[in-house]
């Protein structure tokens, strides 16, 4: 499953440089999935919508930082645990209830992500 982050993070972007798929944002910031991956040309979202890799989001919060779910991989892959939570000074970095993934799948998007 996706971290998220909750709304009792204080904004200190501890986790931000700690995540290895450059998912992670500050809020209010515009993302792209080519940010921190080496995908290219266009990339299919977990929604279903086919979205040019570089052109530029929506944020997901403006007033914390988010986290795209899209490109979370709980640093499988890369990490033993999210790293994000492993740094978070007030544990606001939580496995996200309702998008659970296996590590089968969160591997695959790993994959998609750095091919």
């Amino acid at each position: 499953m996706a971290i998220i982050i909750t709304d009792d993070c204080i904004n200190c972007g501890a986790c931000e440089p700690e995540c290895p798929n450059n998912a992670i944002y500050e809020g209010g910031a515009e993302w792209a999935m080519a940010d921190g991956t080496t995908v290219s040309g266009t990339y299919t979202l977990e929604n279903g919508m086919q979205v040019d890799v570089n052109d530029r989001q929506s944020p997901i919060a403006n007033d914390i930082y988010f986290i795209v779910a899209d490109k979370c991989t709980e640093c499988k892959g890369f990490h033993d645990e999210p790293q994000c939570a492993s740094v978070c000074p007030v544990d606001c970095c939580i496995p996200d209830q309702n998008r659970v993934e296996s590590e089968e799948s969160l591997l695959a998007k790993k994959d998609r992500l750095h091919p």
